[in-house]
């Protein structure tokens, strides 16, 4: 038996099973989230209702043209029913740190909050939820080109991740109506005194406050906004 004979007795109960798993699958209770049910929501035809509000900064804009994209779809947009306020965040840790205090990775972390309103006189809150992604890249401190467009790159994918997963959050709620998973707060924040700052004018250590870890960001190489401020 040549090769192609063998292949082709082989695929044909991988092609039977493919037949059948839609029905398997069906009489699981498994619906596509996109797909058309009768007197079920059309969420392809809901999703281009929606309209995203301007979000500033590079990282916003982004953000929102891959929204509009995945929300619109293969169709023009005709947002007049709801809209979606977002708003994404990234921050940069510095990882894989070397001897002469350079770093070889910088890993970005995402976050994006993002809530749903009605479109009419008096709008109503109609769900919201919470995403988070991570990613990364390759320092090149010698090159500087290389290194801007890892970073742009980087920051672009993040982008592209939150919108998608926002958009199937937000497609799920049209879906099902269930309330999304929210972050949970977080407990107050630790800080940590600076060892090698100088004390300000008022003789205060500048103190570093902790990640939602907890872990000061000096000890792992995190940039921290709050430095130089007390609790």
């Amino acid at each position: 038996m040549n090769r192609t004979a063998f292949m082709l007795r082989l695929a044909r109960p991988l092609m039977a099973l493919l037949l059948l798993l839609p029905m398997v699958l069906g009489g699981c209770g498994f619906k596509p989230l996109y797909g058309e049910q009768d007197g079920e929501t059309n969420i392809s035809a809901e999703m281009k209702e929606i309209y995203v509000d301007n979000i500033p900064e590079r990282l916003g804009q982004q953000v929102r043209l891959a929204l509009q994209a995945s929300m619109s779809q293969d169709g023009p947009e005709d947002p007049h029913k709801y809209r979606l306020r977002v708003s994404p965040q990234v921050s940069s840790e510095a990882i894989d740190t070397h001897n002469d205090n350079t770093t070889g990775r910088q890993r970005l972390v995402g976050h994006a909050h993002w809530i749903l309103f009605s479109v009419e006189t008096t709008p109503r809150l109609l769900a919201q939820g919470d995403t988070s992604t991570m990613d990364g890249y390759t320092s090149s401190y010698e090159q500087y080109f290389a290194q801007t467009l890892n970073a742009e790159t980087a920051f672009g994918r993040v982008a592209q991740t939150l919108a998608e997963q926002v958009t199937q959050q937000v497609a799920t709620w049209l879906r099902t109506g269930a309330k999304p998973l929210t972050r949970q707060p977080q407990g107050p924040k630790a800080y940590y005194p600076i060892p090698t700052a100088i004390p300000n004018s008022n003789n205060e250590t500048p103190m570093d406050a902790g990640a939602d870890d907890a872990i000061p960001a000096m000890a792992t190489g995190r940039s921290s906004s709050d430095n130089d401020s007390a609790p």
